[in-house]
């Protein structure tokens, strides 16, 4: 870290006696002070004329805690008929609450199914959205009855994700999972869906109303009860219960294995798990906290949460 441990580059004056010292800035504040050395755990770091052109090098910024670059996030795409012709779509809100959230680039994967190579993938991103999606997680990965006529699916996201996730969070890559994602999460883990919660003797209906106002259908729509202890616990500032947005007609049926409840709604539905002992940030979700995610105290810290997790990749990755 720099001195006083704020996260900020440096620039490198010349001093009397031939010696250089560093100029702390920072991207928002400006420079924050000159030091005439370096010091970190007791050990001094002096730069000559020599050194200078070692500035330009990775390894150094390495030693110097400097970020170099903006995480990057990949947010696997819906393929679907538009028209005449099949595009890979991500929803703008998700991206933006990357990019302003999280603050992190967005990068938008093709659903390719079997046409990716996972390795290749994990070296290039640091983190990982996967999003909300009309269609549903195809009933055969969960061992599942067949789902009515007419409903909607995406064999290649399906083929791209189910076999992604695991991965990814092995790998300790940041994983955040929203709707569809938390149930492609749960499945890809080994657990199973209900297909029509309302349906279902004991639960509400958790749909939304698809003739009203977006803002309506977005809007808070129930509470959900937080685990004490858990990571929506935490980011939410120790609260018990917060209100959500309910836009779902599937639910866990069987939570998968390795999975933690993190949020229950009051008909003790499955609203948040995240991985048990996952080496990093691996945290999924049923309502959608990219709507509007600015106004939503709970919202702008996960996202913060989760582009801190892979910033922290960053890190750790460089050369």
């Amino acid at each position: 870290m720099t001195p006083g441990g704020y996260r900020a580059g440096a620039r490198i004056r010349k001093r009397s006696g031939g010696e250089w010292g560093f100029v702390t800035h920072c991207a928002v504040c400006g420079i924050l002070g000159e030091t005439a050395r370096f010091q970190a755990a007791a050990v001094l770091l002096w730069l000559n004329d020599a050194s200078l052109e070692c500035l330009r090098s990775r390894r150094l910024l390495k030693i110097l805690n400097v970020l170099t670059r903006k995480p990057l996030i990949g947010i696997p795409a819906d393929r679907r008929l538009l028209g005449d012709h099949y595009f890979h779509c991500v929803g703008e809100k998700y991206i933006q609450a990357v990019v302003e959230g999280a603050q992190a680039h967005a990068i938008l994967i093709p659903s390719l199914g079997e046409g990716f190579n996972v390795r290749e993938l994990l070296a290039d991103f640091d983190g990982i959205l996967l999003t909300g999606s009309a269609s549903n997680v195809e009933p055969r990965h969960y061992q599942g009855p067949q789902s009515e006529p007419g409903t909607l699916h995406d064999v290649h996201r399906d083929a791209t994700t189910l076999p992604l996730i695991p991965h990814v969070v092995s790998a300790g890559m940041p994983l955040l999972a929203i709707c569809r994602g938390f149930q492609e999460m749960n499945v890809a883990f080994g657990g199973t869906l209900w297909q029509k919660l309302h349906e279902v003797p004991g639960f509400n209906s958790h749909k939304e109303d698809p003739q009203a106002p977006l803002d309506e259908q977005y809007g808070p729509a129930h509470e959900v009860e937080l685990v004490e202890g858990g990571v929506l616990h935490r980011l939410a500032g120790g609260e018990s219960r917060i209100k959500v947005n309910s836009l779902h007609s599937q639910g866990v049926q069987k939570l998968g294995r390795d999975l933690e409840v993190e949020a229950r709604a009051p008909d003790g539905v499955i609203e948040a798990f995240r991985v048990r002992n996952a080496p990093s940030f691996a945290l999924a979700l049923q309502w959608h906290p990219e709507w509007k995610f600015k106004s939503n105290p709970v919202s702008r810290a996960l996202f913060a949460a989760f582009g801190d997790a892979a910033r922290e990749r960053v890190m750790r990755h460089r050369v």
